[in-house]
């Protein structure tokens, strides 16, 4: 705390009230109320963000080579998830229009995440194989032990369904010379997005820059059960269409499943696994018209 008072007397502010909230420490001052935490020192970032006019985040008020970031307060309106989870993509698709750009590949960048993706593939199959061989062996399962069993083979198919689509995705992109980079806020969820007269992404601590695939991944890791992503997609790719090797490594992202640890209690297993399973489920759902659609043209 004292450290942060020496940075506020530096900067001329007088606090009149702490609110801490998680890392993030809320001020309220004799200029006003602001944001405090961290200095994760990604001015790059932010310049190359002004340079491209995008400045959809807080204003920072001091030095980047303080320990700590003052940013301003920005009092967010309540407006429904429904519109909210739809501006977000749409301030998702400017944040890439602006700051797309083409660069040249690096062949083993695309070399290695082929490989992470094959070994990652193999490993969920072998600990599944693992983990139902062991829950069969039981005289009585528990019920989240059998609601895993009753829907094994939709976690094999969807691990199946993963394999030979990163062949065909690494045939796309292994001749390619260059390749399609934009900022990512990295880390896309309702919770850092904020909307007042403007609207607002906040926390770009793992922002960087790499292919736009990865901001929706990170957004559908973090709502596919909350919203209808086939809804969501068709409205960030009508305004930056993506790829076909962007959105084939896309899909191979999203319906690898997650690794189930039996590490909680019956109730909160329960409801993991029935959280997993229904993920599973609206995965297959979004990418079957897809599939069927490329089926029919062949």
């Amino acid at each position: 705390m004292r450290k942060i008072n020496q940075l506020l007397k530096k900067y001329e502010l007088k606090p009149r009230r702490y609110e801490k909230n998680g890392k993030v420490t809320y001020i309220d001052t004799s200029e006003g109320k602001f944001v405090l935490k961290e200095n994760k020192h990604n001015q790059d970032i932010y310049n190359y963000l002004d340079s491209r006019s995008f400045d959809y985040y807080p204003k920072r008020l001091n030095s980047i080579h303080d320990d700590y970031e003052i940013t301003e307060y920005i009092e967010e309106i309540t407006i429904p998830r429904e519109q909210k989870i739809i501006d977000l993509i749409d301030l998702t698709t400017l944040l890439h229009n602006k700051t797309t750009h083409y660069k040249e590949v690096d062949i083993a960048d695309d070399k290695q995440l082929y490989e992470d993706i094959n070994n990652n593939i193999a490993y969920l199959n072998s600990y599944y194989s693992d983990l139902i061989t062991l829950i069969e062996t039981k005289v009585y399962m528990s019920p989240s032990e059998y609601l895993l069993a009753r829907n094994i083979s939709k976690v094999f198919a969807a691990i199946a369904f993963a394999k030979p689509q990163v062949e065909e995705w690494y045939e796309l992109v292994k001749d390619k010379k260059k390749k399609r980079y934009v900022i990512l806020h990295n880390n896309l969820k309702l919770d850092h997005f904020l909307e007042n007269k403007n609207s607002y992404f906040i926390n770009w601590d793992k922002a960087k820059i790499d292919i736009p695939v990865f901001d929706l991944y990170k957004l559908y890791r973090h709502h596919c059960l909350d919203f209808d992503f086939d809804e969501i997609l068709k409205r960030y790719e009508s305004s930056y269409p993506l790829l076909e090797d962007e959105r084939k490594l896309f899909f191979i992202l999203i319906s690898l499943p997650d690794i189930i640890k039996f590490d909680d209690s019956e109730y909160n297993m329960t409801k993991k696994i029935s959280q997993e399973m229904d993920k599973i489920y609206k995965t297959e759902m979004l990418l079957t018209p897809y599939f069927n659609n490329k089926e029919s043209h062949n």
